[in-house]
């Protein structure tokens, strides 16, 4: 960046456009530059209204396996409909499967992500994988309806930041939740577009 600002100072703007847009520009200590994630946007806990957790369980990081789920039910297309969706889901986990939280670690809606227990906690998704594999559930029936671009574009963001901050594995596998357990989800028009992605796990 500093050499086109001193060869060719009118090419600034372009070399700025030509710089990674997954990560931003900051100083270590010791005023190097380094290269820190940039993460989509995320409706928080706090912001859906989440019931505090009854007990918290840390994962070993980082992690290598994501698993990719839907909720079924009717499809949220608003932020309130989405969050008041989340609250339900975390209900239903916390009363009826006496889980200590909700089991996803995130949710994707049509237009945003929702936190769930986050980042390296063990969540209660697939039985047998919790404890090594992040769970994400898009909000809605896919075997009825077709996973939007922009929750599809959501999802590869928050796995190309799980990466860069350390979370996930570089070398991750990203599956579909019927491929590990006797189940439709995450619905078929969801299970084919996950086959589109670059860490996509192919069945034996």
């Amino acid at each position: 960046m500093m050499v086109c600002r001193v060869i060719l100072p009118y090419l600034f703007v372009l070399c700025g456009l030509l710089s990674p847009s997954n990560v931003v520009m900051g100083q270590d200590e010791d005023g190097a530059t380094a290269l820190e994630p940039v993460c989509p946007t995320m409706v928080k806990r706090a912001q859906w209204g989440a019931a505090k957790s009854s007990n918290v369980t840390y994962q070993l990081k980082p992690v290598a396996n994501v698993i990719v789920h839907h909720t079924t039910g009717e499809r949220c297309t608003t932020v309130p409909t989405c969050k008041e969706m989340v609250r339900n889901i975390q209900t239903f986990h916390q009363t009826q499967n006496r889980w200590s939280d909700i089991g996803y670690n995130f949710m994707i809606g049509t237009g945003n992500i929702y936190e769930g227990i986050g980042w390296h906690r063990t969540g209660a998704h697939l039985r047998g994988y919790n404890d090594k594999s992040i769970g994400v559930a898009f909000l809605g029936n896919f075997d009825q309806d077709r996973p939007t671009a922009r929750s599809l574009e959501l999802l590869a963001q928050l796995l190309q930041c799980g990466v860069e901050m350390g979370e996930l594995t570089d070398d991750y596998r990203l599956y579909g939740a019927r491929q590990l357990q006797a189940t439709n989800s995450p619905g078929k028009w969801l299970y084919t577009k996950l086959q589109t992605f670059d860490h996509w796990q192919v069945d034996d």
